[in-house]
């Protein structure tokens, strides 16, 4: 698919510089640009690559000016990150779209309904009374259980699973291996030390604007549900457990556990693994820095490290202690000796 920079500038409402005919069909780095593709610069970083990218269109900040003459063409707009992003999504969108109807080898149910433009494919599986709506993209080897609803423009990766009763918004993406409902984890002790399992009676809801990394867990609730709130966005490889709940807008990196009934608040920044104990309250607006292990409330607008996680500032002052630690050992013992002496 091949487009002109007249066509980008337009989808970006931007000003070309240079030849409005320029065509791309493809993306590139700006220092691996080639002909024939498109790159941006937003870094000021890597304003030097500009001068020798091959990259037949670039698109770049309204307040760049080149100090030597440039073989790419232009593309100028508010903010050239944002732009780029934008573009990415479009392209994305339209190789999406592009998937549609039910191939060979796959079961759905006759009790379950769907909208326009649905693609299901091969060897995946979709249960009784499952309520799938417009532009649902299915990949292969994907499962979706009894009484699921997923709303409309919904995206389920190769390999995903979608346990029973699950209810997904709109906008949503679930990528390759996720798992959402599974039982939560829930055993009562014994006297002779075994253990009951506690039935897992609830489901999982996913709002609006979701996205799910790939290997990502999401446990249902036992009773009730355990929400994911509108525009959260999940990396890889977390684990999120039964009844917890995530506000909206917060984003979490790889690696993470929330254990049961944890309730993180709303445009949060959590980092690669860290550890939220069972039953606490996340204020909004918090920052945890990667690592760190959270054992206890925290309020709003608090940032944290370590493990058990303190104020990130007061972390940062201590570990310039720790890391000289053997230095003050030594100076306290020479300060011993001449106190003795």
């Amino acid at each position: 698919m091949k487009f002109t920079a007249e066509q980008i500038a337009g989808i970006l409402e931007g000003e070309v510089v240079g030849n409005p005919l320029a065509e791309v069909s493809t993306l590139s780095k700006i220092e691996e640009g080639t002909e024939g593709s498109l790159t941006f610069l937003a870094n000021p970083k890597y304003e030097a690559h500009i001068y020798t990218t091959q990259a037949t269109i670039t698109i770049v900040n309204h307040t760049f000016v080149p100090e030597s003459p440039l073989n790419t063409t232009m593309i100028k707009v508010a903010d050239a990150y944002l732009a780029f992003t934008k573009l990415l999504t479009y392209y994305d969108q339209a190789m999406k779209a592009s998937k549609v109807g039910i191939e060979e080898q796959t079961v759905i149910s006759k009790s379950a309904t769907y909208g326009e433009n649905l693609y299901l494919g091969s060897f995946s599986y979709v249960g009784e009374r499952v309520v799938l709506g417009s532009d649902v993209k299915i990949y292969p080897n994907s499962f979706i259980g009894d009484n699921v609803k997923i709303g409309n423009n919904v995206t389920v990766f190769a390999g995903a699973k979608i346990y029973s009763d699950t209810v997904i918004g709109n906008n949503c993406v679930i990528h390759s291996g996720a798992i959402i409902g599974a039982d939560g984890f829930g055993f009562a002790p014994n006297a002779d030390g075994s253990y009951t399992k506690v039935p897992q009676i609830g489901n999982v809801v996913l709002e609006d604007d979701v996205e799910i990394g790939a290997s990502t867990t999401i446990d249902r609730a036992t009773m009730g549900s355990t929400v994911i709130r509108k525009g959260v966005k999940l990396d890889n490889q977390i684990q999120i457990a039964h009844n917890v709940e995530i506000g909206e807008n917060t984003v979490i990196a790889a690696q993470t556990g929330v254990a049961g009934s944890t309730k993180i608040g709303k445009n949060c920044i959590i980092g690669g693994q860290v550890g939220f104990a069972g039953h606490l309250t996340i204020g909004n607006n918090v920052r945890i820095q990667a690592q760190s292990g959270i054992g206890k409330n925290i309020k709003d607008n608090e940032v944290l490290q370590g493990s058990p996680s303190f104020n990130y500032g007061d972390y940062n002052k201590s570990y310039v202690h720790f890391r000289n630690l053997p230095k003050i050992v030594n100076e306290l013992n020479d300060l011993k000796k001449k106190l003795e002496s």
